[in-house]
């Protein structure tokens, strides 16, 4: 399925629709204490990769583990496809789904493993819309404290996250934006856009 730079720059200006539908969506019953419980063992397996020891590729490995255990990898795949995923197959979701899981792992890999010897810590949850947002502080030697937060949403079925903010920076817009160049490039083309993930991170 292809998109040209026309419809794309449409795409960059509805950029936000996906989660501004997301978050009018029915109320569903994740409270506060499940939440956080499930950021909690997040960020306990998020503790344990990056003071591990281990880097590359086996590192890389621990954190698609991670996220594909808590994150709602579908809906961030299409928020982050943003309107072209409506057209795309099935098949094309799911193998964009899998690069884009391993093109994150090994980008936000590579940023946490910068901490080790820190650790990421809770400091509360709230109540955002009909999402839980759990906050939390990354300390690490040799650097300033910094805030994360993690979006959750139980609408997938499950209690899963689909954002991070790293110090307000939203992981779904920054990669919607960085993504959407790479699709722009190579024509609009989401088979291609999904072996280039392959190779970046």
């Amino acid at each position: 399925m292809k998109i040209s730079k026309m419809n794309r720059r449409r795409v960059l200006l509805t950029g936000a629709s996906s989660v501004i539908a997301f978050g009018l969506s029915p109320a569903f019953a994740l409270t506060e204490a499940e939440a956080t419980k499930l950021i909690n063992s997040v960020v306990n397996d998020i503790n344990r990769a990056i003071n591990s020891g281990k880097r590359g590729n086996a590192l890389f490995r621990d954190f698609e583990s991670i996220f594909n255990s808590y994150a709602d990898v579908p809906t961030i795949s299409r928020a982050i496809l943003g309107p072209p995923a409506r057209s795309a197959s099935s098949g094309q979701l799911r193998a964009f789904s899998k690069s884009l899981t391993g093109y994150l792992s090994r980008k936000y890999g590579k940023r946490f493993r910068q901490f080790v010897g820190g650790e990421v810590q809770v400091t509360g949850a709230r109540a955002v819309r009909n999402f839980q947002e759990v906050r939390g502080v990354v300390r690490a030697p040799g650097y300033a404290p910094f805030d994360v937060s993690f979006v959750v949403s139980d609408r997938s079925g499950k209690d899963k996250f689909f954002d991070l903010l790293i110090e307000g920076i939203s992981l779904l817009k920054a990669e919607r934006s960085e993504i959407g160049a790479v699709l722009d490039r190579v024509g609009g083309n989401i088979d291609k856009l999904t072996e280039e993930l392959k190779r970046l991170g």
